[in-house]
């Protein structure tokens, strides 16, 4: 089942069980999927455009998650993180970080990376390699640790 049947189909579920934020949420990701698809001129995206979207606006919401937090908004606060676990739901299982550590130690190899200097070198062959499993950061900080 295509990403956007599942959005549809739990779209419906949600209008039945009158979930308004999931129904919101869905809406959100709907559009976001859509304005791509109109941006790249095509009919439908490739599953890895799909999960570069997908990806983008979970990272939009745990930024603006992170800012809340720190102004002390607590009602936003709770709301983004409903909002982040229902776009979760659509992104595919996570790497655990001995994986993603697994990952960056062979890259690191393939690479011949030997200090912080080749860190680009190894953040762009890493990067695809965990598309929408890993979170940036977390890759980022394990590449830092590998080549100190």
């Amino acid at each position: 089942m295509s990403l956007l049947e599942r959005l549809n189909n739990d779209m419906k579920q949600a209008m039945k069980n009158k979930e308004k934020d999931k129904l919101s949420v869905i809406r959100m990701i709907k559009a976001s999927l859509q304005n791509e698809a109109i941006k790249l001129g095509t009919k439908e995206l490739s599953e890895d455009q799909e999960l570069t979207v997908l990806s983008r606006e979970l990272k939009q919401r745990k930024d603006s998650l992170h800012e809340f937090d720190k102004a002390g908004r607590d009602d936003l606060v709770e709301k983004l993180r409903n909002e982040i676990s229902i776009v979760e739901l659509y992104m595919p299982k996570q790497l655990s970080e001995e994986e993603v550590a697994e990952i960056v130690k062979q890259t690191i190899e393939e690479v011949g990376a030997k200090s912080k200097a080749d860190m680009g070198k190894v953040m762009s062959a890493v990067m695809p390699k965990v598309k929408g499993k890993a979170d940036g950061s977390l890759v980022n900080n394990f590449v830092q640790q590998h080549l100190s």
